[in-house]
C-alpha cells in the first residue's frame, strides 16, 4: 500500500520520461528558471527606483521617444491590459509618463517625460555592467544566439493553431 510520503508516480505515455528527468528537461520550467535567475540580477535596480518589473518594461518600451498606445504596451511588455492601467496610472503619477493628445480618442497614447527619460538613463547606466558580466560569462556569440532562438520561438508558438 502505497502512503502520503511514497505515492504512486504518475503514468506517463511511452517515451516520456518521469519524475526529476521529466521536471528537469521540462521547457516551461527552464525558461522560468532562467528568466528568474537573470532577473535578480536585474530587480536591484528598478527596486532602487521604485519601479515594478512590469513598470520598467513600459519605461523600456517608451524609451525611444515614440508614443506608444496601450495596446501596443500590452503586446510588447507582455502584460494584460487589467495590469497595465494600473501601471499607467502609477507611472503617471509618479511624473514619469504623460499622455498624448491622439486623432482617434479611443487610443489612450503615452510617452515619457523628461524626468521618465532621465530615469530611463540611470537605470540603463546601473544596469549595464550586471548585462555585460552575463554576455561574458555566456558568450556574445551564445547569448546572440539564444536572443535569436527565443524569438524563433515565440514567432512559432504564436503561429501554432490554438489548443482546443
Amino acid at each position: 500500500m502505497k502512503t502520503a510520503s511514497n505515492p504512486t508516480p504518475a503514468a506517463l505515455p511511452d517515451g516520456i520520461p518521469s519524475g526529476k528527468e521529466y521536471y528537469e528537461r521540462s521547457l516551461t520550467v527552464a525558461l522560468l528558471r532562467a528568466r528568474e535567475s537573470t532577473m535578480r540580477r536585474f530587480k536591484k535596480y528598478s527596486d532602487a527606483s521604485d519601479l515594478s518589473p512590469p513598470q520598467w518594461r513600459v519605461l523600456r518600451a517608451l524609451a525611444d521617444g515614440v508614443p506608444l498606445d496601450a495596446g501596443t504596451l500590452c503586446q510588447r511588455c507582455v502584460i494584460l491590459p487589467p495590469s497595465l492601467t494600473r501601471i499607467l496610472r502609477a507611472l503617471a503619477e509618479k511624473g514619469i509618463i504623460r499622455q498624448v493628445d491622439c486623432s482617434d480618442a479611443r487610443r489612450h497614447m503615452v510617452t515619457l517625460t523628461e524626468h521618465g527619460q532621465t530615469m530611463f538613463g540611470q537605470l540603463v547606466g546601473q544596469s549595464e555592467d550586471s548585462r555585460r558580466e552575463i554576455e561574458e560569462a555566456f558568450g556574445e556569440e551564445k547569448m546572440s544566439l539564444l536572443l535569436d532562438l527565443l524569438n524563433e520561438l515565440r514567432e512559432i508558438t504564436e503561429a501554432l493553431p490554438p489548443n482546443a
